[in-house]
């Protein structure tokens, strides 16, 4: 039984995406099969590992919008085995309006990521930067959530309405729901502003805080370009290297190193 984790903030800019694909590459090139799902209709995930978004024909909308079984719509990624993706495009933005007035709305990617649990050791699930149907869908369908929050001004902004949000889903639609660990990225060891954002987001959250920290990095930033993760555009950057540490924090945190 595989574990489900949603990489959430509403708040745009903060790493979600470059952590969704750098962890799932991580875990993969770690032989835990891995299956990364794209539920943001800007589909960077998607273009992300090579796929382009015009050319998804079936992707999670598909999946949860006209019952396509989501075994038909995956992709394994060329470069790593262990790695597949569920794609997006830029029809997932309709299904925010979609299903408002279906039925266990809250529950659609639950149910299709459940036909999938069995089969792969981790989903990862690359929300949109909002706190919408989408976003929800995709905390009610999860074991727990990774918040990446960045070494910046205004790091904190909005944290609060998305626990609120956690802890609502927790009450109503998810009760498993757990916070695996705020992630801090974007950080430059250079500035005093960088150093003071770590301590702060560690004096107020503790142990919910990942002891990784993923640095601002050029590989990082251009790896999408290639349409890989970066573990595979250059393995030993510093930022192929952080994503690698966190996936051995998960593992460990979940007793689940192999």
């Amino acid at each position: 039984m595989g574990k489900i984790i949603a990489i959430a903030n509403q708040k745009g800019g903060v790493g979600k995406t470059t952590t969704a694909i750098n962890l799932a590459a991580s875990l993969a090139v770690l032989e835990y099969k891995t299956l990364l799902v794209d539920a943001d209709p800007q589909a960077n995930s998607t273009s992300g590992l090579g796929i382009n978004p015009k050319n998804v024909e079936a992707g999670i909308y598909e999946c949860m919008m006209d019952g396509v079984a989501p075994a038909e719509a995956m992709v394994q990624n060329e470069t790593l085995k262990f790695l597949s993706i569920l794609p997006s495009h830029i029809d997932l933005v309709g299904a925010e309006v979609e299903m408002v007035s279906i039925e266990r709305r809250e529950e659609r990617m639950r149910d299709v990521l459940g036909k999938l649990k069995n089969d792969f050791e981790f989903i990862i699930i690359d929300c949109s930067p909002s706190l919408g149907l989408i976003t929800i869908n995709a905390l009610t369908a999860a074991d727990s959530v990774i918040i990446p929050v960045q070494c910046e001004y205004f790091a904190l902004e909005g944290l609060g309405k998305l626990l609120n949000t956690i802890k609502i889903i927790q009450t109503r639609l998810n009760p498993n729901l757990e916070i695996e660990g705020i992630l801090l990225t974007l950080y430059d060891s250079r500035t005093s502003l960088g150093n003071q954002v770590v301590e702060e987001v560690r004096t107020h959250f503790g142990k919910m805080t990942f002891n990784t920290i993923i640095p601002r990095n050029v590989k990082l930033s251009e790896s999408p370009s290639f349409g890989v993760p970066a573990i595979v555009h250059d393995a030993e950057s510093k930022g192929a290297i952080s994503y690698l540490n966190l996936a051995h924090e998960i593992l460990n945190k979940n007793g689940l190193a192999k």
